[in-house]
């Protein structure tokens, strides 16, 4: 695909607003900007840098979608010879201990990582250590999906949420599953897979509204069993946007010219090298209207609310969670533990503990979490034995 297409639905301010969930993993990156060629349901992340040990001397580094439109160095200076009698200095012993500690510690995180790396990608499975050892009684799975509805391997991917959904379902001390949703849509078709694993999920799932539900991301908390919001949560936007930016004027202006060499007229109708013809835009809205209809299906089958009445607010406006409430949107107002509460209610117990179900870090996480473990009174101990045993006992 060459086209440059970006759909998206409903747009709340200029970006995503951030959310923090207790016991989550923190880090989500934000979403970009969806490139042209995207389709999307859409309304609307520093490295750090390892301080390397100095020892030289110092003298003097898919094309549619739902959217509304992330040190010091050691340095010594050697005795001279005029001194009688020189001090014990120990900056040389220290220096080469902090090398040899860090390529020791280099070589752990190296290991860390090929291990990381030859482990299978996504989500944990039903048998791997992970969250599923720690969940002996009735319990109540959390799945965040913050950010943008993409195709990225996430809980807010198709293959991340089925992932931690199967696992869910697999494991009989999971009652039931909440969605704690902060994101304002994105790819169009990622939205409509992850609504249908959520449908046809067996055990009771509820969404926890954070600042946003919109867009691709309220279709597919749609598909729950039931829908908190806050009171100034921003839910629904239901729609489709579909951008093409012509920058043929500024191409002109520049004295830059494109030669498209297409196997038809249209081919190049998205690259934003000429405006669009009448009939390609009359194409595209027809696709809109498409992908636009599913998103309003979907969404009445799963708010079990008359077509006419959800296509009535398909505006691709958000609704604060108080008008959600009214229009049929939103079940309760309610915050994140009334969502717990729900789940446990729906699965038939009385109370249960919470874990968060999350696919592994990427391996710049795990890297650097494994080097922030590391205890710096051991690695103060092993200093001092260095010194020692090279005869500079203090």
């Amino acid at each position: 695909m060459t086209e440059q297409n970006h759909w998206q639905n409903g747009v709340w301010g200029t970006g995503q607003p951030a959310s923090h969930t207790p016991g989550a993993p923190q880090g989500i990156p934000q979403p970009a900007a969806q490139p042209q060629g995207q389709p999307a349901f859409a309304a609307q992340p520093q490295p750090q840098t390892q301080p390397q040990p100095q020892t030289q001397p110092q003298s003097a580094p898919s094309p549619y979608g739902y959217g509304a439109p992330a040190h010091p160095a050691a340095a010594y200076a050697a005795p001279t010879a005029a001194s009688a009698a020189p001090p014990k200095r120990r900056g040389w012993i220290v220096a080469l201990a902090a090398v040899i500690a860090f390529f020791v510690l280099g070589l752990v995180s190296i290991a860390s990582c090929t291990s990381v790396m030859t482990a299978p990608m996504g989500a944990f499975s039903y048998d791997s250590p992970s969250w599923t050892d720690t969940v002996t009684g009735d319990t109540v799975g959390i799945i965040n999906i913050d950010g943008t509805i993409q195709y990225d391997g996430t809980t807010s991917s198709p293959e991340g949420l089925k992932a931690q959904l199967d696992a869910a379902e697999q494991n009989p001390h999971i009652k039931a599953v909440v969605l704690r949703v902060n994101s304002g849509g994105g790819v169009a078709t990622a939205g409509e897979e992850m609504s249908r694993y959520v449908r046809d999920f067996e055990k009771p799932v509820v969404v926890s509204c954070a600042s946003l539900d919109a867009s691709a991301a309220y279709m597919i908390s749609s598909q729950a069993n039931y829908i908190y919001a806050a009171e100034t949560s921003a839910v629904g936007s239901i729609g489709v946007i579909m951008q093409v930016t012509d920058v043929s004027g500024l191409y002109e202006k520049l004295g830059i010219t494109v030669d498209s060499i297409t196997s038809a007229d249209s081919k190049d109708a998205s690259g934003g090298n000429r405006p669009l013809t009448e009939e390609e835009r009359a194409y595209f809205q027809d696709q809109v209207d498409q992908i636009n209809e599913v998103f309003i299906e979907t969404v009445a089958e799963g708010r079990d609310m008359p077509t006419d009445e959800v296509r009535a607010l398909a505006t691709g406006l958000t609704f604060t969670g108080l008008d959600g409430v009214e229009n049929g949107l939103v079940d309760e107002i309610g915050t994140l533990e009334d969502a717990v509460a729900k789940a446990c209610e729906l699965a038939g117990i009385a109370r249960a503990d919470t874990v968060y179900l999350q696919s592994p870090s990427s391996d710049l996480s795990r890297l650097l979490d494994i080097m922030g473990e590391v205890d710096e009174n051991d690695l103060s101990k092993a200093l001092k034995e260095l010194d020692k045993r090279a005869g500079f006992e203090g």
